[in-house]
């Protein structure tokens, strides 16, 4: 497979799942403002989607439709779900004939509903949950398009890739920005609302009432997100399906690539697998989080060094 096919596939899917976690948080922050606006701050989700900018803050400020539509329909902002889905539709457009004709209508109806002129108008008169369901529904039928379409090929194994690796990235950011205010405000760490509200945004909230009987618990929930090998939006299953998709990769003709970057990702798969609660927290979880994220950028980077030609 040429280098410049491969990194499409990868990067339409990462943006693709970039714009669902973006959607999922969007949907639950806007239903926690309106239960409760004391406390409430638009913040973590501005500072994850589009770094550490005061300024920006400080204009949207937690003006909920103003972060909306930013964050949706704002052509100036790169993250924006619009430019997001645009930039996927251009990598799947080079890579047109190796995908099902299927998958390309199914994207081209998710770009279609965002561009929509219309959109923008309805975010600030409609409700807005509303709004973002019928774009999430979008996402969900493009990946269960993707799903029974797919060739089973290396393709496929580029597009898991990149759908694991921004999965894991996105975890783990979730997770820190929002255990980071505990430091300064310890009453959050037993504050039902905050941690429910945490695991609504990532699709965990049910598997944690199934697998935790004894209330929510920041510890619990910190074993969920990053050790549960059955959560799919846990690090170590996305770290776990990073390995099976590029183990479908070797061949005889990139030996050496695939042993290096193979080693990167056993190397993080052992450091999380082999990692308790307890050693997470002695160790200090931002720090911890932010060595496991460092790792998976350098994954990233060999990707693109060894397999797409810096493209």
């Amino acid at each position: 497979m040429l280098s410049r096919v491969a990194a499409s596939f990868y990067w339409l899917s990462r943006y693709i799942e970039r714009s669902d976690g973006i959607l999922r948080m969007l949907k639950i922050n806007y239903n926690s403002s309106q239960d409760s606006t004391e406390g409430f701050t638009w913040s973590p989700v501005i500072r994850i989607f589009s770094g550490h900018d005061e300024e920006l803050e400080a204009r949207l400020g937690n003006d909920s439709r103003a972060v909306l539509r930013y964050m949706v329909t704002d052509k100036t902002n790169p993250n924006s779900i619009l430019n997001i889905i645009t930039f996927a539709r251009e990598n799947a457009r080079s890579v047109q004939e190796h995908i099902p004709k299927d998958l390309w209508q199914c994207l081209n109806e998710y770009y279609h509903t965002v561009k929509d002129p219309k959109l923008d108008m309805r975010l600030q008169r409609e409700d807005p949950i509303t709004v973002l369901d019928v774009i999430i529904k979008q996402v969900m039928l493009y990946y269960g398009t993707a799903e029974i379409t797919m060739e089973r090929g290396q393709g496929r194994s580029f597009m898991n890739i990149g759908k694991y690796l921004e999965r894991a990235i996105q975890s783990i950011d979730i997770l820190d920005i929002k255990y980071k205010p505990t430091d300064s405000n310890p009453t959050l760490l037993t504050d039902i609302t905050y941690w429910k509200h945490l695991l609504l945004s990532i699709g965990g909230y049910e598997l944690y009432l199934k697998t935790y009987r004894d209330g929510l618990e920041a510890q619990n929930v910190i074993e969920q997100v990053i050790l549960n090998n059955d959560f799919p939006r846990s690090v170590i299953y996305s770290v776990n399906n990073i390995q099976r998709y590029f183990d479908r990769l070797k061949n005889n003709s990139n030996v050496n690539d695939y042993r290096e970057i193979s080693f990167q990702i056993g190397k993080l798969q052992s450091n999380i697998k082999y990692s308790s609660v307890k050693s997470i927290t002695s160790q200090g979880l931002h720090q911890f989080l932010t060595l496991i994220k460092d790792d998976l950028y350098k994954i990233g980077n060999s990707l693109n060094e060894y397999y797409f030609a810096n493209s």
